[in-house]
């Protein structure tokens, strides 16, 4: 994985890659120092290089931490390799058929996405495993020899193997893999990829990692090769970083790169400032990105992205397309929209001055002054807001309002998404929002995170310091991670239960902790946990919960989730995960000084209500510990703009941290 292992002074860069900005954060000598640079869409790489040349300079050495939505973009827009699909003759229609669930539930004709292979392109074989792994059917020889030849008549850019019940014995799919070695494309084989059960959610997986896998090993090859660094480590979708050669395998576990950096520096800035459990709130460019931390990140292995499940172990992130690029209309029936259409990095929002004719959701920021034009990127840069005037009148005269109506409309019409997306992850999933603290991070999340705060009826909203450049900041902080599973479907009933469950968890910590310590890992550092995914007899869903003593948990976490438990009835261990950790390296945070006197402060004018407001403005670096100010208020900093209302108070702990609270505590 590595070229030669870093002295303890190597500096480490993270770097996430964004739709409109890429971060940089680099960590050298105890020393932060930050960039934000456009994102380059066309070829992400270049930003990443040409940022890393201007943070770094050349010949240093240092280690490369990169969250990538390559991946992510590649999946969406469906741009990703051709596919070719071996699977079981009979069985090429499991990617299509899928699961019965319903789209859309009130459409008379419900849509899916097409499949990712097309139904040329899948290739059934002869041969057949049972369920515990026994050969039913002997595989096709006689086919198989030919298969190469089969798959290079399709043009084949990359190949995805997934055969019956190969997560009981990987014979049949080996033998596959085997004879197409000499291809030269990215084969993806399911029992190396996820060993597991349920054929649809298996198959899916496999393909989305073929879909992708060209695009991310040019990508993360050119990175690999021309950054400098002396290793690269990707940010996985489950909040753990992974090698380079093991991201250029399986790059399906990077499909939430960014967004997972962004919820593990969350949670370290949430525990900083005194909080353990809190709502991370990453509002960037093009999307929003929510989760709920109660103390620890939540994983799940429900995750779809582009209509394609991918049944991979994922933090438990929802996603919205409301950013600061999010563009505004009117539609056909007169109603306001925002999003998910995005400006993007080019031409970006029109304030920008780089070409965009669409009004967004920073135009609006800039019109009503909220984000003061002439302190962009910490003053760096200045925004255009007379060229926001034009097109907002369209939208203005549209639905009958002032400009200023209009902007503050695009602002709640975008909070509304968002608040939407926050209450799916809390409320809905019984949370009461009053026992977290909001974390907001990304550029624009500083702008709404106490609108948002006000209307869950939390009591506080934290900005770390650096918001925009979080998600950069959390890779710094992510451990390294590698998890190892397999299906057993063993029930409470067998006697020898937990000697099954035993050795096969032991065997897969041997596997995950050899596989951890060839990536350059010390053992010593090394820390494991073992998970059993379990049911209810008869039920198609599992919860998971720790080994040690798991049946007895699996009752109480079942109980929560659903609000009842069935001690009488079996249970049914599915599936047996191992994962091993090695820890982050130590990021320390800096203590402010304690304030001796009030801030200096610039007046500014903002609309509000549709009235102007003379406002406080305060650049962030003049804050102390122990500041507490008055809204309406302006924080202004380089990589966020933070906005502060009337009747709600900041105040400044000893790290740096914002802390907003309503001025009078709220009626409950």
């Amino acid at each position: 994985m590595s070229k030669s292992p870093p002295g303890a002074s190597t500096p480490l860069l993270a770097v996430d890659t964004g739709g409109t900005f890429t971060d940089l954060v680099l960590l050298d000598e105890g020393t932060i120092r930050t960039l934000k640079v456009p994102s380059t869409p066309d070829d992400p790489s270049r930003a990443v290089l040409d940022g890393i040349a201007e943070i770094l300079g050349s010949g240093r050495p240092f280690v490369l931490l990169h969250g990538s939505t390559v991946a992510t973009n590649a999946l969406l827009e469906r741009r990703g390799a051709r596919v070719v699909l071996v699977t079981n003759d009979g069985f090429e229609d499991v990617i299509e058929i899928g699961r019965q669930n319903r789209p859309q539930l009130y459409a008379l004709v419900g849509h899916r996405p097409p499949p990712l292979v097309a139904r040329e392109d899948r290739l059934g074989i002869r041969g057949r495993l049972g369920p515990d792994g026994e050969e039913i059917t002997p595989i096709d020889e006689v086919r198989l020899s030919g298969l190469s030849d089969e798959i290079r008549g399709h043009g084949a850019e990359s190949v995805a193997v997934c055969l019956l019940h190969a997560y009981a014995d990987p014979t049949h799919e080996e033998a596959v893999a085997e004879t197409l070695t000499g291809l030269d494309i990215p084969v993806s084989v399911s029992s190396r990829l996820l060993p597991e059960f349920r054929e649809y959610e298996r198959t899916s997986t496999t393909v989305l990692n073929a879909y992708v896998a060209p695009i991310m090993d040019g990508y993360l090859g050119r990175l690999d090769r021309d950054s400098g660094a002396e290793r690269v480590t990707i940010m996985g979708s489950n909040g753990g970083a992974l090698p380079i050669d093991r991201a250029r395998r399986e790059p399906v576990h990077t499909v939430l790169s960014g967004p997972a950096g962004g919820v593990v520096g969350a949670l370290t800035w949430g525990k900083r400032a005194g909080h353990d459990s809190i709502l991370s709130f990453d509002m960037g460019g093009t999307s929003t990105d929510v989760s709920l931390c109660p103390g620890r990140p939540l994983r799940t292995r429900e995750f779809a992205i582009g209509g394609q499940p991918a049944a991979i172990p994922v933090l438990d992130i929802h996603t919205v397309g409301a950013g600061g690029g999010s563009i505004a209309r009117v539609d056909a029936g007169g109603a306001l929209r925002v999003g998910p259409q995005s400006a993007g990095a080019v031409p970006g929002p029109i304030c920008y001055g780089r070409g965009g004719s669409d009004i967004t959701v920073t135009d609006a920021h800039v019109w009503l002054g909220r984000l003061p034009a002439d302190a962009f990127l910490g003053g760096d840069r200045a925004l255009d807001r007379a060229a926001v005037e034009a097109p907002l009148k369209l939208i203005a005269d549209s639905l009958g309002s002032s400009l200023d109506a209009a902007a503050e409309g695009v602002l709640a019409v975008a909070d509304t998404a968002m608040e939407r997306a926050l209450r799916v992850i809390s409320v809905e999933r019984g949370y009461d929002p009053v026992d977290f603290a909001v974390v907001a991070f990304g550029g624009a999340g500083g702008l709404h995170v106490v609108e948002l705060t006000d209307r869950l009826g939390a009591m506080k909203a934290i900005i770390p310091p650096d918001p925009g450049l979080l998600s950069a900041y959390g890779m710094l902080a992510s451990p390294v991670t590698r998890e190892a599973s397999r299906t057993v479907l063993l029930t409470t009933d067998d006697a020898q239960l937990h000697e099954r469950l035993d050795a096969v968890l032991t065997e897969l910590e041997e596997s995950a902790r050899d596989a951890i310590v060839a990536e350059g890992v010390e053992p010593a550092a090394l820390s494991m946990e073992r998970w059993i995914d379990a049911r209810y007899a008869g039920q198609s869903f599992e919860l998971g919960v720790l080994a040690e003593g798991w049946v007895e948990a699996f009752h109480k976490a079942h109980e929560e989730r659903y609000g009842y438990q069935r001690h009488e009835a079996p249970l049914e261990a599915v599936t047996a995960r191992a994962v091993v950790s090695a820890p982050p390296p130590v990021v320390s945070a800096t203590h402010l000084e304690e304030a001796s006197g009030a801030p200096h402060l610039v007046a500014r004018d903002v609309s509000l209500g549709g009235r102007i407001h003379q406002t406080g403005s305060v650049r962030r670096r003049h804050l102390r510990a122990g500041h507490e100010l008055e809204g309406p208020l302006i924080v202004e900093e380089y990589s966020g703009t933070t906005w502060v209302p009337p009747e709600w108070t900041l105040r400044v702990d000893e790290w740096g941290c914002l802390h907003l609270t309503p001025s009078v505590t709220p009626a409950r």
